[in-house]
């Protein structure tokens, strides 16, 4: 098996473990829009649970490089303007649909959740019909 497909294997483990962590520890679901949402809130109640979730979020990169030598190279074959747009599609995506893909995607999955499993199939659906119109439109 190649060393990329365990490597995903392995993030995607660590991923599901840490959220069912998060949520048999604290009770709460682990989204990253949710978290950074009440982060730049200021709520004084989960403050530092949620600078303490974002740091680590961020400190992912930097223990892969420890462990492992060297990062994979990321490849981005669109122009910036395509990029920030997209971001900012997904930010308010995100916000719109109460959660992103970790809160939904991992957890609400995971859960059962209804809400969560009619958010996935939006994700989805608007992930691939984005995927074919930019295809077809030329647009890299």
């Amino acid at each position: 098996m190649n060393a990329t497909y365990l490597h995903a294997l392995a993030g995607g483990a660590l991923i599901g473990l840490a959220a069912a962590a998060y949520l048999l520890l604290l009770g709460r679901v682990a989204g990253v829009s949710g978290a950074l949402g009440a982060a730049l809130a200021f709520r004084p109640q989960e403050g530092l649970r949620n600078l303490a979730f974002l740091f680590g979020v961020f400190c992912g990169p930097f223990l892969y490089y420890m462990v492992f030598g060297g990062v994979p190279t990321a490849r981005f074959e669109s122009s910036y303007p395509v990029l920030i747009l997209a971001g900012l599609l997904v930010g308010f995506g995100a916000r719109l649909g109460s959660g992103c893909t970790s809160g939904h995607g991992v957890c609400g999955l995971a859960r059962l959740s209804p809400r969560s499993f009619a958010a996935v199939a939006t994700f989805m659906a608007t992930a691939i019909a984005t995927v074919a119109l930019m295809n077809a439109a030329g647009v890299k």
